[in-house]
């Protein structure tokens, strides 16, 4: 008995240190993360090394805007902190990451490709920052998304038509940026359970276009209408012309009839 006393302690401890101890992975991925953010307000005072060599235990976290889950980080909210600088791909080493939620900082640059490594991620939000660059076309790799809000950044370029594969994404909003090209098809005819996104997803992006939004309005007929200007005042002054030379022939014939009278009063009979 006293040798399996023994051997059950030593499992209870081994399995104490395996839910306290840190995750390499997440070790590597918040550690990264704090050295790419700068904090004005102090508000990640608890964003330390030390911090992160044990950010949780269980389901309890020790970390400021993380929320654990068996040992593991399982959400990032670090919204509206006035955080700067860039979102660090390393991101992608936190594997057991479902919600990524950056929004309303002032975080610039791109948002990386390393993302796609995210494969549990459900929700992404890194709305109201100043984010540059494309949207990566790699999301597509995380099956899981049913969240994904990018308004308000300088995001530019298309929108990826890979993203319309996502067959779980029921929100998507990338509205006041600079995109441009088509709206996916995909993305803009949701059906089966899934809503239809409408044209407040879309809408801020000046050269973007396509179903939801709206036609651009009076495109068309603005170039008739300038083409009609052109050849309206071309036509009038044709006419103005035409008129002008009449009206000097008129009154050269009346002067040449005048002159014609008086030659004849004056000239001789014989």
């Amino acid at each position: 008995m006293g040798a399996w006393t023994v051997l059950l302690v030593s499992l209870v401890a081994c399995a104490a240190v395996r839910l306290s101890s840190s995750d390499p992975s997440d070790e590597a991925c918040l550690t990264h993360l704090s050295q790419s953010i700068q904090d004005p307000t102090r508000s990640l005072q608890n964003w330390t090394k030390s911090t992160f060599a044990n950010p949780c235990n269980g389901f309890t976290s020790y970390l400021q805007g993380a929320t654990c889950n068996n040992g593991r980080i399982y959400k990032l909210s670090l919204t509206n902190l006035s955080l700067r600088g860039s979102i660090s791909p390393y991101l992608a080493n936190c594997t057991n990451l479902q919600a990524l939620d950056l929004s309303s900082n002032f975080l610039t640059g791109p948002i990386p490709d390393d993302l796609q490594y995210l494969v549990n991620l459900a929700v992404l939000n890194l709305s109201s920052n100043r984010l540059e660059g494309p949207i990566p076309p790699q999301l597509t790799m995380c099956a899981y998304l049913n969240v994904i809000d990018l308004h308000d950044n300088l995001l530019t370029g298309q929108i990826p038509q890979q993203l319309g594969l996502l067959l779980r994404l029921s929100a998507f909003d990338v509205s006041n940026n600079r995109l441009s090209g088509p709206i996916p098809s995909m993305l803009s005819n949701r059906s089966g359970n899934l809503p239809k996104l409408n044209a407040t997803s879309f809408e801020g992006n000046k050269d973007l276009y396509g179903y939801p939004l709206p036609p651009f309005k009076n495109k068309g007929l603005s170039v008739l209408a300038i083409v009609g200007i052109g050849l309206g005042s071309g036509f009038a002054s044709l006419v103005l012309s035409f008129t002008g030379v009449c009206i000097w022939l008129k009154i050269t014939e009346r002067k040449m009839a005048l002159e014609e009278g008086k030659i004849s009063q004056l000239m001789p009979d014989y």
